[in-house]
């Protein structure tokens, strides 16, 4: 039979067709940036809904080539051959190289993430390497934010430099600090000419002083200063808004200024959590404005994430404090002294103006004072609005129309700025006490603090019951680009839902990795079946005879854990002769700082230390001087505080179980973190003790345990 012609038409028809597919290809390759992220499903809007479907599929397969080829070259940089296995004391860590690979994905792919790592996965260099290279060749500007101070020092004094030698290029990073942490030169002249109207006799010498330092000082921060300067002293020359600027700096060596600059040029910056949500919440919402968070299209690393709820609160809240206010009147004019700004004025009717609302003030927090009943704690919750009358308002608005017939006054314009900036914070006081007593923003909780350390100030006080939907505005809107880690997260669940629901992650993917440390090898676990409840009248006896039995096990190197300072106190007391005589014994609280306390801890090579709150977390002790972690209670949270209280309430109010939903998770994530101060690196070994017969007679005991390391179990 003979052979068929050739369909001349259908041949021609797919030439076209291939030509097409060849235009279309051609057209995306050369606007890749506009369209790398589009998916199949937002096809119609391109305009070109006629063409093939394989024509998106080709785009699209180039982009995850690219994005495998960066997810591929760093996952082969944290291989057992790979670039950083040419690195002095490398580990290889299977989990460290995990950790890398997903975040170099979730950064090639614009896609937010949470990561759980263990102790010991090594996070900084796995988040810093990927960070560090996404950064540089998309010149975008990397924000590492940390909780603690010590983990921004091991940052910029270790990880950065090791990064900095595992790539080979050359970067720039610094760290940010809070305008008032930097001397300004120029408001320093300006205080010395004025000194006698400003400042007593005293704080004319330490003027004296820091005028000296100036020409030794490095960068001009208070933490280079030998000894922390009169408050009132600071406030008159630190570096501040509309005060310190580039045009009123220009000429001196301003430290603020320099600094700035070089956050402006920086490849990668180092901050901590409170400044960062300070800093967000002056730029406003994200939408308003080009994407990024702090500087135009940036990105952030949150690590020690589990603390991100807390602080975002804190600082996302209200505040006005008694002595913040009675400082900021100070600095234009002190009854006491009798020197400040209106001094240097020689207005007599501002001066008078202010006294009488310094006294007002006194009055107004009195009146508060002797309505909150702090019988129970330093925090009293307020219910309803109108506490008191505003009988500070008037007074304040009194102060600020001074301050603005003053600046009209005037010609010279840096005082102007100061009287102004002044004015601002006046107003902004005046705004927030009114807002406070009028309870206006609503789904929020109220309260008074002491503060102080004696309790002898007032602070105002307003957070939202509920911050997962603000931080989902802030953190997580589209075009921008957060990754978030901490070693603790999960409580029981690997997509971390209890974390991602708190700071409003709701769509954010989630990794959970383990830990590279052989807990069955190097931790034991003890619990205490034979406690007393802390109400019996032998509780404290079975609690003195057996932390003294554990501490003898581990020949001290222990930490004692406690959730009450009344209880960590008054036990110390009891047992303060015995510890002496037998270990070197730290109680939190009673005079070291803790970073003395920790550092001393660690020299003594038989330490006991009894700590609170801020020792079961951010504290690294590595090695034999700490092999005991005693854990005396359960770490649920009184709900004694306002804004726990008013989170249960919520629960509740909408359907929920205030203990399973909040106060079981929130204890859980405590223990861990308390339990991971002992294994620090893969060498450690030690014991855990957990003096809570709860954890062994309570249903929701087991999810304790099923949370903690699974190591060899012994109970008593």
């Amino acid at each position: 039979m003979a052979a068929r012609p050739p369909n001349i038409p259908a041949l021609l028809q797919l030439l076209l067709l291939e030509l097409l597919r060849f235009f279309v290809f051609c057209v995306f390759a050369a606007i890749p940036s506009r369209f790398e992220h589009i998916s199949i499903c937002d096809r119609p809007s391109l305009g070109i809904s006629s063409a093939p479907d394989l024509n998106r599929l080709r785009v699209i397969a180039l982009r995850e080539d690219f994005d495998n080829e960066f997810v591929g070259s760093v996952d082969k940089m944290f291989s057992k051959s790979g670039t950083l296995s040419r690195q002095p004391n490398f580990e290889y860590r299977p989990e460290q190289q995990e950790m890398a690979r997903a975040i170099a994905r979730s950064l090639s792919e614009g896609r937010h993430l949470v990561v759980e790592a263990g102790t010991g996965v090594g996070k900084s260099l796995a988040y810093l390497i990927p960070s560090l290279l996404f950064g540089l060749e998309h010149h975008r500007k990397i924000i590492v934010s940390t909780h603690t101070i010590n983990l921004q020092e091991q940052l910029l004094h270790k990880d950065i430099p090791s990064a900095r030698k595992v790539l080979n290029r050359p970067f720039e990073a610094a760290l940010m600090k809070g305008r008032q942490n930097y001397l300004c030169p120029h408001r320093l002249e300006r205080a010395l000419q004025n000194s006698g109207d400003l400042f007593t006799s005293g704080q004319q010498e330490e003027l004296l002083r820091i005028k000296a330092w100036t020409q030794r000082t490095q960068h001009g921060t208070l933490s280079e200063l030998d000894a922390e300067p009169d408050t009132e002293l600071w406030l008159q020359i630190c570096s501040e808004p509309h005060l310190c600027t580039p045009k009123t700096c220009a000429g001196t060596k301003c430290f603020y200024q320099e600094a700035r600059r070089k956050l402006l040029t920086a490849d990668i910056i180092v901050i901590n959590h409170t400044l960062f949500f300070l800093y967000l919440e002056s730029v406003g919402e994200t939408g308003n404005r080009l994407p990024g968070y702090l500087f135009p299209n940036d990105f952030v690393v949150f690590d020690e994430a589990h603390t991100l709820e807390a602080v975002a609160a804190k600082q996302i809240g209200l505040g006005v404090s008694q002595y913040g206010l009675r400082q900021l009147l100070y600095r234009l004019y002190n009854p006491k002294t009798q020197k400040g700004i209106f001094t240097v004025l020689r207005d007599g009717d501002a001066v008078r103006y202010v006294t009488e609302t310094v006294e007002q003030a006194d009055r107004f927090f009195r009146s508060v004072d002797e309505i909150c009943d702090f019988k129970k704690s330093r925090e009293c919750r307020i219910r309803q609005p109108e506490l008191v009358p505003d009988t500070i308002g008037t007074a304040l608005a009194r102060v600020q129309s001074a301050l603005v017939a003053a600046v009209k006054s005037l010609d010279d314009e840096n005082l102007k700025n100061e009287l102004q900036d002044l004015g601002r914070k006046i107003r902004d006081t005046r705004f927030s006490i009114g807002d406070f007593l009028e309870q206006k923003p609503q789904d929020h909780v109220y309260w008074v603090e002491r503060t102080g350390k004696t309790g002898q100030f007032l602070s105002l006080n307003a957070a939202p019951v509920d911050i997962a939907p603000i931080l989902n505005r802030r953190l997580f809107p589209s075009g921008h680009l957060c990754v978030m880690t901490s070693a603790s997260l999960s409580v029981g669940r690997p997509d971390l839902a209890y974390f991602r629901n708190r700071i409003g992650a709701f769509d954010v993917d989630a990794v959970q990795i383990g830990s590279p440390f052989d807990y069955e090898r190097q931790m034991r676990l003890f619990a205490v079946r034979k406690m007393p409840d802390p109400r019996n009248k032998g509780y404290e006896e079975a609690l003195h005879r057996w932390i003294l039995h554990f501490l003898n096990l581990s020949q001290g190197r222990a930490f004692v854990l406690f959730t009450s300072y009344k209880v960590m106190s008054a036990l110390a007391a009891r047992m303060e002769t015995e510890l002496h005589r037998r270990f070197t014994f730290f109680v939190q609280g009673q005079g070291l700082s803790r970073s003395r306390m920790l550092a001393e801890f660690k020299e003594s090579g038989n330490g006991v230390l009894f700590g609170t709150d801020s020792f079961w977390t951010g504290v690294d002790v590595p090695g034999d001087a700490l092999s005991n972690v005693i854990i005396t209670r359960l770490p649920f949270a009184v709900p004694d505080h306002p804004l726990i209280e008013a989170k249960l309430e919520h629960i509740e109010a909408t359907g929920g179980d205030p203990f399973t939903e909040y106060s079981l998770p929130e204890a859980i994530l405590k223990l861990r973190q308390g339990v991971g101060r002992l294994i620090r690196t893969n060498t450690d070994k030690g014991i855990v003790v957990i003096l809570d017969n709860r954890i062994l007679t309570r249903t929701y005991g087991r999810a304790f345990l099923e949370a903690l390391p699974k190591c060899p179990m012994e109970v008593l």
